[in-house]
């Protein structure tokens, strides 16, 4: 007997999250996920009328390549890929049960080449398909959130299907407010951030790119960026864990970076020239979202967090900041995790995670709750 959580859940990502229309192109790309929940996925697509398409992938066979691909694979799969993503009016990628960490052994200089030039296939996704990704539950999700399998499944499609159009009505008073503003000023132990969002525009993301989703980015203006930020969750990137990472500004360039890792956090940040300045600054509240996880689709979420982004700008929030690397950074500014505030121009917006101003506490936790 298939799991009615997974019909629930095709149907919202194919209706709601990209909207499928009749005669869409969908590519539906998954890895290790249940066929059964694939088989959802292409029922609802055939259901909206779309034509789907699927593609199966192995983090495991996807690692061995690129631990020895050259350049001209690389551009070789850019454009066969880039071929295809162009056919396509929507995309959904679900990821499984692979290991986190698959790529910690790949060499860096291979993923940071081939992240260059696979980057069109990227930006194409993002600037000119209907998307959502989302990430499939798994013991090892399950262990990283400290819970048993079965209350991370049961938390996992809880999130995933919440009640997301109400969600969208509360953002808009957050996405009407980061419009018209000038300077932001973010502050926490050991950090203490400024910079200019001023004409770069917000965007609110209520289910239709994530799943869960849950949050309002916008984008420091590209040199407006000064002081020092200590982020308080941990991070995966390409494989690798990374802790405490603190980054100053100077005149928007990361001049001075450390973590458990600091040669690591370096090497990722000399990918390019883009990657030491700013792509995206974000608020996150899905209510059931507390605790990081390791998972960036999940922890940029959290309720009370913020997530600021070195590398790659998108376009319907840019700066003209480019990049190979686009890694947002987690900072949880509950009381629990050490507080901290928000302030647009000079009005306090947000204080130990939860919004001040009447017209956005709508956007606490206790307004946003997850179906039973």
């Amino acid at each position: 007997m298939v799991d009615p959580r997974y019909a629930k859940l095709a149907k919202i990502l194919v209706e709601y999250s990209v909207a499928l229309r009749q005669d869409d192109n969908i590519l539906l790309d998954v890895s290790d996920v249940p066929d059964t929940f694939t088989v959802e996925l292409i029922r609802a697509a055939r259901e909206a009328g779309g034509v789907p398409l699927v593609e199966l992938r192995s983090p495991r066979v996807a690692r061995e390549l690129l631990r020895g691909i050259t350049d001209t694979q690389s551009k070789l799969l850019k454009d066969l890929e880039l071929h295809r993503i162009k056919k396509m009016q929507a995309y959904i990628a679900v990821r499984g049960a692979g290991n986190a960490c698959e790529l910690a052994d790949a060499p860096p200089d291979k993923l940071a080449a081939h992240s260059r030039i696979y980057r069109p296939v990227q930006n194409h996704r993002v600037n000119k398909t209907r998307w959502c990704v989302l990430r499939w539950p798994h013991p090892s999700m399950a262990q990283a959130a400290g819970m048993s399998t079965e209350s991370f499944e049961d938390f996992f499609f809880r999130v995933c299907t919440l009640d997301y159009r109400k969600m969208a009505r509360a953002m808009e008073p957050l996405k009407r407010l980061m419009q018209r503003t000038d300077r932001v000023r973010l502050v926490a132990p050991d950090t203490d951030l400024s910079f200019s969002i001023k004409s770069i525009g917000a965007t609110a993301c209520c289910g239709d790119r994530n799943l869960p989703d849950g949050e309002v980015f916008s984008c420091p203006v590209r040199l407006s960026v000064d002081g020092q930020i200590r982020f308080n969750a941990p991070s995966v990137y390409n494989g690798k864990r990374f802790e405490n990472v603190r980054l100053i500004f100077r005149k928007g360039k990361i001049v001075e970076a450390e973590a458990n890792d600091t040669e690591g956090l370096n090497r990722i940040l000399d990918t390019d020239a883009g990657a030491r300045y700013a792509g995206e600054f974000s608020l996150g509240f899905n209510p059931g979202i507390l605790e990081p996880i390791g998972d960036i689709l999940f922890d940029e979420k959290i309720a009370g967090s913020l997530h600021f982004t070195p590398g790659q700008a998108y376009q319907e929030c840019d700066n003209g900041n480019r990049s190979a690397v686009h890694w947002d950074l987690v900072l949880i500014q509950r009381p629990e995790w050490g507080g901290g505030e928000i302030w647009f121009d000079k009005t306090l917006v947000r204080r130990d995670g939860r919004f001040l101003p009447k017209t956005l506490q709508g956007l606490n936790p206790e307004n946003l709750v997850a179906e039973d």
